[in-house]
């Protein structure tokens, strides 16, 4: 992680000597879901909405760092008892992407882009069958990991970006368990955001 930091540390120095300058507010969409490997657990989508503020130094190659507040998490449902349990993941999400301006046509470009987040936890849900289970505070981690691939595209001060974003690790500390089946607790999930470049 100390060479992760000062490789984001350079190539921050770098882009701002030269660098276009910019910053904004951005609103998106998020589907997230926590996987599974078990042939009788049904995952679904979580969806919801985010809020949050990008920075982007360099032009050609450019560095964007963002801070989003967020909910991630999933659903499960065993066909076998119907019994369903959903896990609610509010976080703090702070993204560094590295990207490239594949396509310049001035008012128009597009992009590709790829990094890490962190997410810090602010809140925690478990709800059994919509019934609210209390998190033992020690089984659940506070900050999970993520890497983020996507594409976006800017046109005049608006930008607009599509990512996945797949965990790197689980949100519980130990292995989960449900209805018997251990289950993973990597959240994955699509991202979509539209940012307005104040300057």
């Amino acid at each position: 992680m100390k060479k992760l930091s000062l490789l984001i540390s350079a190539i921050l120095i770098i882009t701002s000597v030269q660098a276009q300058f910019h910053f904004g507010p951005q609103v998106g969409y998020t589907a997230s879901k926590l996987t599974t490997d078990k042939s009788d657990i049904k995952t679904s989508f979580k969806n919801n909405f985010l809020f949050g503020a990008f920075v982007r130094l360099g032009d050609k190659f450019y560095v964007q760092p963002e801070v989003n507040w967020l909910t991630q998490g999933g659903i499960w449902e065993d066909e076998t008892s119907n019994e369903k349990l959903e896990m609610t993941y509010k976080t703090i999400q702070i993204p560094v992407n590295v990207g490239l301006k594949a396509i310049d046509l001035k008012l128009v470009n597009v992009r590709l882009l790829g990094g890490i987040s962190a997410n810090i936890a602010v809140d925690k849900d478990i709800k059994i069958n919509n019934i609210s289970e209390p998190i033992k505070e020690a089984e659940w981690k506070d900050v999970v990991w993520q890497y983020q691939l996507g594409a976006g595209i800017d046109v005049l001060m608006l930008a607009l970006d599509i990512k996945y974003v797949g965990g790197l690790n689980n949100l519980s500390k130990d292995d989960f368990t449900f209805q018997g089946n251990t289950i993973t607790t990597k959240s994955n999930m699509f991202m979509v955001t539209l940012g307005w470049k104040i300057f």
